[in-house]
């Protein structure tokens, strides 16, 4: 399994947008055939804080994520509502197999 975890920090007057268009791209990618999980998650603490974890079968599919025209709307569409740029880090998922 293929994971990526996305550390996004959202300018204070975009929170409300910003949740609208990821609920938009994680109905999207839950529906892609490699996908095995899209979790949307926003910080307790900090409203503006948000980390995305996508689960997919294996590394492919997780590329194949990036060509979807519903991960590019989102992509554009967040761009400017970002405080910083947003980073993700790839991981080997081990379990559940």
């Amino acid at each position: 399994m293929q994971v990526t975890i996305v550390h996004v920090t959202v300018k204070q007057d975009h929170v409300d947008d910003f949740i609208e268009a990821s609920r938009l791209n994680h109905e999207a990618s839950v529906a892609e055939p490699g996908n095995r999980r899209f979790d949307v998650l926003q910080s307790a603490d900090d409203p503006s804080q948000f980390v995305l974890y996508e689960a997919y079968e294996n590394a492919a599919e997780a590329a194949k994520h990036k060509e979807t025209e519903h991960y590019k709307k989102w992509r554009e569409t967040v761009a400017d509502w970002m405080a910083q740029p947003r980073t993700g880090v790839p991981y080997n998922g081990l379990f559940p197999a």
